[in-house]
């Protein structure tokens, strides 16, 4: 097929989105369950899994409504079979990481829980106090890197949300495209119907005075 079927510019996009949500869920796979960029990467991949999911289901619809007509879109059932076996497994893809980046956030919390649970109060005012200056100093490392990380994270979602905006964008016009053409072939038949209507108008008419004359003509006999 073409590289310009809208088909495989919107599969293109979505290929591109799976694969970065893939390096994601990679990262987010070999880091630690309970720091902060875990728990920011979760969201992210929750997120993307969604929209990702969504960009499927749209072009599983524009395959839809080219199957109710493959001659009019230039395709064969072989083709349609193509497409729908990619959504499928594009589908599949998603929803495993989807479910696993789920499974993974459920899990932490349970840990977090536990964690909470198992903490003693200290007795010691000596040892609290050195805790709690060690603890202090440790959360403004922990700050600092961490902002830094957030910047760069913020920085990371702004980029994908335009690209997911472009994206949407382009699968809403393909939806149009296809729309306009549906309309257009609804505008053909029914031009069609009553010409057809109107040449039998005719053909009944001509048939009423070839009636009328052999009438006339068996009479005048």
């Amino acid at each position: 097929m073409s590289a310009q079927d809208p088909f495989y510019i919107v599969k293109e996009e979505i290929q591109q989105s799976i694969d970065k949500l893939q390096s994601t869920f990679h990262q987010w796979d070999n880091i630690s369950s309970n720091n902060r960029e875990s728990i920011q990467l979760t969201k992210e991949l929750l997120t993307s899994c969604e929209s990702i999911r969504w960009q499927i289901d749209e072009l599983d619809k524009a395959i839809a409504v080219a199957a109710r007509d493959p001659a009019w879109y230039g395709i064969d059932e072989a083709e349609l079979e193509k497409r729908r076996r990619w959504t499928i497994t594009a589908r599949t893809q998603v929803d495993a990481m989807r479910k696993a980046v789920q499974a993974g956030k459920e899990q932490s919390i349970a840990f977090s829980t536990r964690q909470e649970l198992m903490r003693l109060p200290n007795d010691d005012p000596y040892q609290a106090s050195r805790s709690n200056q060690y603890e202090a100093q440790d959360n403004d490392a922990f700050i600092s890197s961490e902002s830094d990380r957030q910047l760069l994270l913020i920085k990371q979602q702004d980029e994908e949300l335009d690209e997911l905006s472009a994206s949407v964008q382009r699968i809403g016009g393909v939806g149009l495209t296809i729309h306009e053409e549906l309309t257009g072939q609804e505008k053909i038949i029914h031009e069609l119907g009553l010409d057809m209507e109107s040449t039998s108008n005719r053909l009944d008419f001509v048939q009423l005075l070839w009636k009328e004359k052999a009438v006339e003509e068996k009479e005048s006999a």
